[in-house]
């Protein structure tokens, strides 16, 4: 009962607690209402002193307003009145300016006031088109525009200069990618001079509607982009001296590897383009002939092809890259002058008169190519495939620089290639049935067996086509493609044919000796010069692409030639290999052997004959030419040592016999003096 007391006096106690609780929230209560309701009053007066503020300020805002609007409108219409009065008075204001043009006051200041008469223009002919202040802004207007178009073709022609030709070699020199996307660092007028021309193209087309002076401005730069061409010709040609010249109006020529003169220290030398004479010539030069075993009939590169005409070619391929790398500078300097949407037009009539220029000079030398050819003249089609690699490796670019242009402009380089490259097949076509039939047999042939003149001109040609293998092979195929595996394929099936030409052409002048023993002879000596020329100068490598048959066809006909030349000892070896033999070895080394008067005789005969007969081959053969010194060292050694021995055996066997009171009339050689002999041949100063 205790635990129950104590419980509800607790209970109690947090009761009590609880209502006093409850007494001070409601005193809270009460007093935050109070507080709501005198702050409801407060709202609700501030709220009634607002409505009264708006009642008496809005009147007055729309008052203002109105006045607002009334002076933007009066300010709005002072100024359009001005503006017009101004356009009725343009006229007069600007009359001076206008007619001293933008060297007096500036190109700014002139374009500004040019876009005052147009605005005034405008105006007239929208508003007033039968002002008579209209006449007067029109005139003068018109007068703006042709000062400005004069000042145009001033600054063109005042700062306007052909490049220098020191510049155009830098720009084509041989470490130079003509790539079309390339910036050519070439400045063809001043920076200022061409934000102004800018200024006034943009003006002219923009604000002026007019394009007059396009014509203008590609007539003036086409005339300068062949006058660099043209001044590079002759810096070109006063470099050589002046030896030579094109056939045709203002294309001087230049030797083709001219350096930079003494005030030109910034010249890089044209190594790029190398003559094909030098390369013959020094390929001519590593040849082993040696000084008095010179190939009869034979000619040095300059007099079978004229040095003049190499030059010519030189030329013209440093003008195809000047022009193509010019017409790429003028294509830049157009586009930071005129406006896009004239780009095109612009740039196909600046590039036609340079353009006609450089394919007239390509069609002159396929012209002058074909004059040759049907002289049997055939060195001068070598001078077109330097011409056609050229053209075929520029092409690329040449297209992308042109693209845009007519039609006729792009066909232009595809046509002189065309004409090159059927030049160049006719030719090679031809040159084999030159060689083929070339009538010339005995009346020219070589008395002492050497190279014949036909066989050093076919290898030198042969030489200098294997500069150009992708080249012939794509003229020979109609044009194929150029660089193909294909193309090298046919020209080493051409070069194969003419090889085969040319010796089924030397067996029959073969024919024409009397001497049976010249033939091998001339034949070796044939034969031996093709293999080496073809080793020499890589041509095997090329050869072989078709026929890898060919270097061992000359190695077996260098023996089988070697093999008839040696028949020429017969009379020789018939006295000493003794065939009839008068007596044994045996019975040669019996102390107590005694002849007979017919032995005797027999014995003499057989000494005598052989003197007689090595006196004879040796007159004969010293006659004979061996121009290689390896070859004819080699013959030598073979004649050495196919004598020799068998003369040695016959001396040993009959000098200590008793066969004659005087053996110095019968023995007249040893064994060294007939080696001796054997040096004296292919010597006619022995």
């Amino acid at each position: 009962m205790e635990d129950i007391t104590v419980l509800k006096a607790d209970i109690d106690k947090k009761l009590d607690k609880e209502n006093t609780n409850l007494s001070l929230l409601k005193e809270s209560l009460a007093r935050s209402n109070t507080n709501t309701q005198n702050m409801l009053g407060i709202l609700s007066s501030f709220e009634n002193r607002l409505k009264k503020l708006e009642s008496t300020i809005t009147p007055v805002y729309n008052e203002t307003e109105n006045l607002r609007r009334r002076q933007e409108n009066i300010e709005r219409t002072s100024s359009m009145l001005e503006n017009v009065l101004g356009y009725y008075h343009v006229a007069k204001e600007v009359e001076m300016d206008i007619k001293e043009g933008p060297s007096t006051c500036g190109l700014q200041k002139y374009l500004s006031t040019m876009d005052r008469l147009l605005k005034a223009l405008n105006y007239f002919h929208k508003h007033n088109v039968t002002s008579l202040e209209l006449s007067d802004v029109s005139q003068l207007f018109n007068e703006g525009k042709d000062v400005l178009q004069t000042e145009l073709r001033n600054l063109l022609g005042r700062h306007g200069r052909p490049v220098p030709p020191v510049l155009i070699l830098d720009l084509i020199g041989p470490d130079e990618e003509l790539q079309p996307g390339d910036d050519i660092a070439l400045e063809h007028l001043p920076a200022k001079v061409m934000t102004e021309l800018s200024d006034i193209s943009k003006w002219l087309v923009t604000c002026a509607g007019s394009a007059d002076f396009l014509k203008d401005y590609w007539n003036r730069r086409s005339s300068m982009l062949v006058a660099s061409l043209n001044g590079l010709k002759e810096h070109l040609k006063s470099a050589s001296g002046g030896s030579a010249t094109l056939s045709i109006q203002h294309s001087p020529a230049l030797p083709g590897k001219l350096r930079a003169a003494k005030d030109t220290p910034n010249r890089r030398s044209m190594n790029k383009f190398v003559f094909l004479t030098k390369k013959a010539q020094t390929a001519l030069m590593k040849s082993p002939f040696e000084p008095g075993h010179r190939r009869q009939g034979s000619s040095t590169p300059e007099s079978s092809r004229d040095e003049g005409a190499d030059i010519e070619i030189d030329i013209y391929i440093t003008e195809m890259s000047a022009v193509l790398k010019l017409m790429q500078s003028e294509s830049q300097l157009m586009m930071r002058i005129l406006p896009d949407k004239h780009h095109r037009t612009v740039f196909d009539n600046i590039v036609q008169q340079a353009l006609d220029m450089v394919i007239g000079e390509g069609e002159l030398i396929a012209t002058n190519a074909r004059k040759c050819i049907g002289r049997h003249d055939f060195s001068a089609v070598l001078s077109i495939f330097p011409v056609v690699k050229h053209l075929r490796t520029i092409k690329p670019v040449f297209d992308l620089t042109l693209e845009g242009c007519q039609p006729p402009t792009r066909a232009k380089l595809g046509a002189l290639l065309s004409k090159l490259g059927s030049t160049g097949a006719k030719a090679l076509e031809e040159y084999i049935e030159f060689i083929k039939n070339d009538p010339d047999k005995a009346s020219h042939m070589p008395q002492d067996g050497t190279v014949h003149e036909l066989t050093n001109h076919t290898i030198i040609f042969l030489e200098n086509l294997h500069e150009y293998p992708e080249t012939v092979g794509a003229m020979l195929l109609m044009h194929g493609k150029y660089g193909s595996k294909k193309s090298k394929m046919k020209a080493a099936d051409y070069i194969t044919k003419v090889l085969s030409a040319l010796g089924r052409n030397l067996s029959n002048k073969a024919e024409t000796y009397s001497d049976v023993t010249l033939r091998p002879v001339f034949m070796l000596n044939n034969y031996n010069y093709m293999l080496t020329s073809l080793r020499r100068a890589g041509l095997l490598v090329l050869i072989h692409m078709w026929n890898k048959d060919v270097e061992k066809y000359y190695t077996d006909h260098i023996v089988e030639q070697k093999r008839l030349y040696s028949q020429s000892w017969s009379k020789v070896l018939h006295y000493i290999l003794e065939v009839n033999e008068p007596m044994s070895y045996q019975r040669t080394q019996s102390p107590d052997l005694k002849l007979k008067d017919k032995t005797r005789q027999n014995i003499k005969d057989k000494f005598t004959g052989f003197n007689k007969e090595l006196e004879e081959i040796e007159r004969i053969q010293k006659g004979y030419a061996m121009p290689d010194t390896e070859l004819r060292e080699s013959i030598k050694k073979d004649n050495k040592e196919y004598i020799l021995p068998k003369y040695h055996m016959f001396l040993e066997k009959y000098r200590k016999l008793n066969f004659t009171k005087n053996p110095d009339k019968y023995i007249k050689h040893t064994v060294e003096s007939v080696e001796r002999v054997i040096e004296r041949f292919f010597d006619t100063s022995a």
